[in-house]
């Protein structure tokens, strides 16, 4: 994106042409506010563009298919979470570049239709981030990883360049999310489970997000909330777990199904734009309760609370960054 005057000029001919303590001089005039300002506001625009704090419901995925597994995230395993954000965010970008015309008549107020970001630089960024992704995919899992990952950008950039808006948008969805979670587990059946949970998760939220802008209908409010049940049902651990792994997986089940599935039954009830947004709100931060509630399923409950850990953070950045 072009910047104004007063940023192109910091590096140019006026350093050299204006003495320090000078009116305009870019080291401590009244020049040096604005600069400032609009750093702060690029960056804010590239926050925003790629809905930077709300990574933190992504980093459980490939937490939970490793739990699943048995397989301890930590060495260079510990990059493919960070893989995970990388590939949400390539999401972002692309679903804003996807949605660019769309927005300058629904969401003028994004990046790319209050031109602070190109779209040329959007699309760009996507494929930088995915590239990212795929590298820290590979550095972190091998091979097996690596066909998972290629697998999961493909899935994203499908979904954001040609499934969404259609019926099989929310299978797209689903898949990205249910590929995360194999992601850390290698792609072992193992984590069938989780990775079904998330992506059962993922299709709800994806039906009901549908009608953030022009409200939404009973009818897909009650699929998203069938969803949340099948993956609230999914944290459930089976026989062979002690009594406190299975306690801190109902507790965080329960949790779960109170936060997403009353936003999503207030949709139900009344489905205007803004119960619509906050129910899809409330699906996104709600994939952390689910992840953790799934890691402490598989024996993990240490794990789970660290996970838990990032819930306060995520709704507080979502104050100053929209999720959606």
């Amino acid at each position: 994106m072009e910047h104004p005057k007063t940023a192109e000029t910091c590096g140019g001919e006026w350093k050299n042409a204006l003495p320090p303590g000078s009116p305009r001089h870019p080291h401590g005039g009244a020049d040096a506010p604005i600069v400032s300002r609009v750093s702060r506001q690029t960056l804010r625009a590239w926050v925003e563009l790629v809905r930077a704090p709300a990574a933190l419901t992504v980093l459980g995925d490939t937490v939970a298919g490793a739990a699943a597994t048995g397989q301890p995230m930590r060495g260079r395993r510990m990059l493919l979470p960070l893989a995970s954000a990388s590939f949400y965010w390539a999401g972002m970008a692309l679903n804003d570049w996807a949605d660019r015309e769309l927005d300058a008549v629904e969401r003028p107020e994004r990046p790319i239709p209050s031109g602070r970001v190109s779209a040329g630089a959007a699309l760009t960024t996507g494929g930088v981030l995915t590239a990212a992704g795929l590298g820290l995919a590979g550095l972190g899992g091998g091979r097996r990883a690596m066909g998972t990952a290629s697998a999961l950008a493909a899935a994203v950039w499908a979904y954001d360049t040609r499934l969404k808006g259609t019926p099989a948008g929310p299978l797209g969805m689903a898949a990205c999310r249910a590929l995360d979670v194999l992601l850390g587990a290698g792609g072992r059946r193992a984590a069938a489970p989780p990775a079904a949970a998330l992506g059962a998760h993922a299709f709800g939220v994806t039906v009901l997000s549908g009608g953030e802008v022009h409200g939404g209908s009973r009818a897909l409010a009650r699929v998203a909330l069938a969803g949340t049940a099948v993956a609230g049902g999914l944290v459930v651990p089976g026989r062979g777990r002690s009594p406190s792994e299975r306690l801190t997986a109902l507790g965080f089940g329960a949790g779960y199904l109170a936060t997403v599935g009353r936003a999503q039954l207030d949709a139900a009830r009344e489905p205007s734009a803004e119960r619509v947004r906050d129910a899809t709100a409330a699906g996104i931060h709600g994939m952390v309760p689910l992840q953790a509630g799934l890691a402490a399923r598989a024996g993990a409950p240490r794990v789970a609370a660290l996970l838990a850990g990032a819930l306060p953070l995520a709704r507080r950045l979502a104050r100053k960054v929209s999720p959606t």
